[in-house]
């Protein structure tokens, strides 16, 4: 299945979520998968919604993973068709306002974690995408980052603003990281996605905020930051990396210009000009 999923060039992340999940469904009967078919695949399905209470979305992943297992490991093409999947919830994403967003930094007493949330809030990077920086992704010349194999196994191009190249150049002056932006524990690994993850946790708890924030939030933040500026949706969706515009357009869910700038049918039918009353003489 590793063979397989390398072949056709899935991240590293996918592969191990795809693994797992064959590797869970296989310990739940206590058999290999190649065993097992549709009717446990479905009774494995309710076990999780009814009796583990996992989300329709995860699921759904998890659906996902074992259908590549049996149609590109075991080449059994639509052998999960009469399955039924969990229609995926779409969820707005959390976003946080502007005073939100200083009330975290605030919170932030280390220079390197400064840096490297401030990536995901002012140039909208994933989690793992920061964690794989390098030193010379960094442009200063042309004014961008270069964000090499994101999601998608995609090379981009993201702006780099002169008060976050400030931060990383102050940074880069306290902490001189040799190879990688933000290196781990050793100085020759990158720091994990998981790690910056954890990192967002403690400062929100630090800040005091009500909201859950993670990287993630951060880069929602960033878009509708730049929504809101009026920056064309196209736009947006080029910088976040995203393959589909309609992933981007959730963010005109959560805009605040977006929702602000809706007329209100009252307010439209209370500046009508009122009829003349009857025998008023025009």
């Amino acid at each position: 299945m590793i063979e397989e999923m390398k072949l056709r060039n899935l991240s590293d992340h996918t592969q191990k979520c795809y693994i797992h999940a064959v590797a869970n469904f296989a310990e739940h009967f206590g058999k290999a998968p190649d065993l097992l078919g549709p009717a446990q695949v479905r009774t494995y399905f309710l076990y999780l919604l009814q009796e583990r209470h996992v989300s329709p979305n995860t699921v759904a992943a998890i659906y996902w993973a074992l259908r590549f297992f049996y149609q590109h490991v075991l080449g059994k093409k639509g052998f999960l068709d009469e399955v039924g999947r969990p229609k995926e919830v779409e969820n707005l994403p959390v976003v946080l306002n502007r005073a939100e967003a200083k009330q975290f930094f605030a919170a932030i007493t280390n220079l390197k974690h400064r840096a490297m949330l401030m990536v995901a809030y002012d140039a909208g990077l994933r989690a793992a995408e920061i964690a794989r920086l390098r030193i010379e992704d960094i442009d200063s010349e042309r004014m961008l980052i270069r964000v090499q194999q994101g999601k998608g196994r995609k090379d981009r191009s993201v702006k780099l603003s002169a008060a976050l190249l400030e931060v990383l150049r102050a940074y880069w002056r306290a902490c001189k990281p040799k190879e990688w932006l933000f290196p781990g524990r050793t100085a020759d690994k990158p720091i994990s996605s998981g790690s910056i993850a954890n990192l967002c946790r403690q400062i929100r708890q630090r800040a005091g905020l009500r909201k859950a924030v993670s990287p993630h939030v951060l880069r929602h933040s960033f878009a509708t930051e730049l929504l809101d500026a009026g920056v064309d949706i196209r736009r947006i969706q080029i910088l976040l990396g995203h393959r589909s515009l309609k992933t981007t357009a959730r963010y005109t869910h959560v805009s605040e210009e977006s929702l602000r700038g809706t007329p209100s049918p009252l307010e439209m039918m209370e500046s009508e000009p009122k009829d003349e009353e009857e025998g008023d003489v025009a």
